[in-house]
């Protein structure tokens, strides 16, 4: 059972038959500093790459089973340098998610400043269906709102595609 993925968002990754892509541009999300995988991380955890038992979660277990059907899974962060704590974070744990079939690409921040991008982070799925994540000032989800419009849909695939083509892939990019 998929319980901590989201069924609303589960089934819009089921819908897709194409390509999901995901463009984050937050240094930072709102975490538990005192308990769970952050505070984990913070205090030396870290997931075995040979270990997949120990690291395979529903998240994952749902990208794969994507991109067993066909459809390709992207995701973009646009970060700043040198890195934030987050960022470290989820530097150091992305591999699970290739591992997953999902590619991932890091682009630093002063090298999106002429692409103009939508105001929020988002996924769009199949160039049609887009779904915001809207979050506050210090990083808590305020939930999420999809959209079809079709204006919507053109501006984040051409924003993705932009920093797509600037980004560098995960096992290119080294953190600073």
């Amino acid at each position: 059972m998929r319980s901590t993925v989201p069924a609303a968002f589960a089934d819009l990754l089921a819908a897709a038959t194409h390509s999901a892509v995901h463009l984050e541009m937050r240094d930072g999300y709102a975490v538990d500093y005192e308990a769970g995988p952050f505070a984990d991380w913070r205090q030396g955890f870290r997931h075995d790459p040979a270990d997949r038992a120990s690291w395979w979660r529903p998240w994952l277990d749902l990208v794969q089973d994507t991109v067993n059907r066909g459809v390709t899974v992207r995701r973009a962060r646009i970060v700043s340098e040198p890195v934030s704590e987050y960022t470290r974070y989820l530097y150091d744990t992305t591999f699970t998610n290739t591992a997953a079939g999902e590619q991932v690409s890091w682009l630093p921040r002063r090298q999106a400043s002429d692409i103009a991008l939508p105001g929020n982070d988002f996924w769009l799925f199949d160039d049609q269906l887009v779904r915001w994540n809207h979050f506050d000032g210090d990083g808590r989800s305020l939930g999420p709102e999809t959209t079809d419009d079709p204006a919507a849909a053109k501006l984040c695939a051409d924003a993705f595609e932009e920093v797509w083509a600037r980004a560098t892939p995960h096992d290119q990019y080294t953190i600073t």
